[in-house]
């Protein structure tokens, strides 16, 4: 084999986080939490440099940690970024897309709030640039690595949820795994992987005593775990995680999100979500608990 003929050796660069997602879903607020956590943050790059950028990032004295938000303003750059993480990965460099979601209700109310126009619809309604957005997006969404749904959430919230899922945290360290507690009444979570419904058991809410504690109160924990179906339910729903998150795990998953829902999210889902936590941190995995609306009951 001639030198011609021998593979080109490329430098070894850091890990890429491209953030994506919504107009209004919260980029921005996504890009400056990353930056806080230590990241080189490059905004609307075209996904054609990316190549570029990772050689450029891998020099001596380059950004540890590199994200990238790429957005509707790019047009028809996004047709390139799929080419673009095809080049990262023949580069042997790390590339995870997180996908940034929220509620058409919610995106419109914020472009109401500040009073921009949406950049595909400009001299239309906002509901018409975010129906062309959704579909042009749809497919990126699909392939994400982690989607973020922000209906509902404020900035500091949002902060809150980059820096769980990103703090200290290497490229491919593990699967993050986030157990979510949330209320049926409030929504069902856009970002779930897996959404389980524990409506069926007694609700802790129709006893006087037990209506105003949350559900990491011991004597409601006591109440839910002590009904007969929620041992039941437990066991087939270990033994589903079981098959399930090997799977993920061979699939190269690097984020799943578990939903469990009641009726307010302040009572059976907390409880459940808890115990679930606790088996899947038992089986080595990094957990996160987030109990979504436990205060909204």
């Amino acid at each position: 084999m001639t030198a011609a003929d021998r593979p080109t050796e490329r430098p070894t660069a850091p890990g890429f986080t491209i953030i994506t997602g919504m107009s209004g879903a919260g980029r921005s607020e996504t890009a400056h939490s990353l930056e806080d956590l230590g990241y080189f943050v490059v905004d609307n790059l075209p996904p054609a440099l990316l190549g570029k950028m990772a050689e450029l990032a891998a020099r001596p004295g380059g950004p540890e940690r590199v994200a990238i938000v790429v957005d509707a303003r790019g047009g028809v750059f996004f047709e390139e970024l799929e080419q673009a993480l095809e080049e990262l990965r023949r580069m042997r460099i790390e590339a995870r897309v997180v996908f940034l979601d929220a509620s058409d209700d919610d995106l419109v109310n914020r472009y109401e709030a500040t009073r921009r126009r949406h950049p595909l619809a400009p001299a239309e309604r906002v509901v018409e640039g975010i129906r062309k957005e959704r579909q042009m997006m749809a497919a990126l969404r699909g392939a994400a690595d982690l989607v973020i749904d922000t209906s509902g959430l404020t900035p500091h919230d949002l902060r809150d949820r980059i820096r769980e899922a990103f703090a200290d945290r290497a490229p491919r360290e593990g699967m993050q795994v986030s157990v979510m507690s949330f209320g049926f009444k409030h929504g069902s979570p856009r970002d779930a992987d897996l959404v389980l419904d524990v409506r069926f058991l007694p609700n802790p809410h129709w006893v006087d005593k037990l209506r105003p504690l949350p559900g990491t109160d011991p004597a409601v924990r006591a109440y839910v775990t002590e009904q007969p179906a929620y041992r039941a339910f437990l066991e087939r729903l270990e033994g589903l995680l079981d098959v399930a998150v090997p799977g993920y795990l061979r699939e190269g998953k690097s984020y799943l999100t578990i939903a469990i829902g009641c009726t307010g999210g302040r009572h059976r889902s907390v409880v459940a979500a808890e115990d679930v936590g606790e088996y899947l941190r038992a089986k080595g995995l990094p957990v996160l608990v987030v109990h979504r609306d436990v205060e909204r009951g």
